[in-house]
């Protein structure tokens, strides 16, 4: 079993990570805090599942997609858009059904959705990627009020992200296998400037996984056989880790009342016999104090 140190420079911290919901998913992503529920949303992308927590209750629930699913995100008429490696749907949880809206890469097989934020005026921001983790054709895409673009960013072959400012302005995006994590002004039509970099990730620490930006506008991000998640400051500074049980942290969304409750998703993909022994929480969803606030969660208008 290998476990990176603490880098120079990263703040200890004591928030202890826990599980508060056993899935054993096999590739947990995209958490998002549906604020008119008070409910956590998150998704199994290789276990074709969508997940709802309620942590005032303890309960949670499952449906089945009809595929690998990236992403889920609240709309404005009460139900979800979800990214499936076909395209974007509409799902509606009552009935389970899922309503294709838009496939963007219908000309390239081979790709499926993989993460996705909202912008505060409703636009949605969301990655594909090369499901065989090889060729760079992993796109980023805006959709608003029906009208579907390419953000003409940098393809890359594993896209996370991305994720925004709190003013919507500073656009994050990251290419994992690059171990990189780049920034870009978006203006107020919601166009994407010249990239720059944000942070890299050092040899040895994981692979940078979903991003997520709090109240302050610091950074976190979960880190993909790295054991941990970090937090960086404005300008690319790491400023804490939190350890977690488990290698693979996938990306985290702030919850609770508060805001202040950070939940994670984590995987078992890529773990043999001997790590899973060795991780028996693999795969589940933790929840750690993030000590600071989230940002409140928009509804996308798609």
């Amino acid at each position: 079993m290998t476990i990176s140190s603490t880098p120079a420079g990263a703040e200890m911290s004591d928030a202890a990570p826990r599980s508060v919901l056993s899935v054993g998913a096999i590739l947990g992503e995209g958490p998002i805090w549906v604020e008119r529920e008070a409910a956590l949303w998150f998704v199994d992308i290789k276990g074709h599942a969508i997940h709802r927590f309620d942590p005032a209750l303890d309960v949670s629930k499952s449906w089945t997609t009809p595929g690998q699913v990236g992403w889920i995100v609240p709309t404005d008429d009460g139900l979800f858009a979800v990214g499936l490696q076909s395209g974007v749907h509409r799902f509606d949880p009552r009935s389970g059904a899922f309503t294709l809206l838009h496939a963007p890469e219908a000309h390239r097989p081979g790709n499926r959705l993989n993460d996705a934020t909202v912008a505060p005026g409703g636009a949605l921001w969301f990655g594909s990627m090369d499901d065989a983790e090889e060729e760079e054709s992993g796109r980023f895409y805006r959709l608003h009020r029906g009208d579907l673009v390419e953000s003409g960013l940098a393809a890359v072959s594993i896209t996370n992200g991305p994720a925004l400012s709190p003013d919507g302005r500073i656009l994050y995006h990251t290419d994992t296998l690059g171990r990189a994590i780049w920034q870009c002004p978006v203006d107020a039509d919601g166009v994407a400037g010249a990239a720059t970099l944000f942070t890299r990730i050092e040899d040895g620490a994981g692979y940078p996984d979903g991003p997520t930006v709090d109240a302050e506008g610091c950074l976190w991000t979960g880190l993909f056989g790295g054991w941990a998640v970090r937090r960086y400051d404005p300008a690319g500074r790491l400023m804490r880790e939190i350890r977690f049980p488990v290698a693979n942290i996938t990306k985290i969304a702030f919850g609770g009342p508060d805001l202040m409750t950070a939940y994670a998703t984590t995987a078992r993909k890529g773990l043999d016999v001997t790590a899973l022994t060795e991780q028996p929480l693999a795969g589940d969803l933790f929840a750690f104090d993030a000590g600071v606030a989230g940002l409140p969660g928009h509804v996308a208008t798609i």
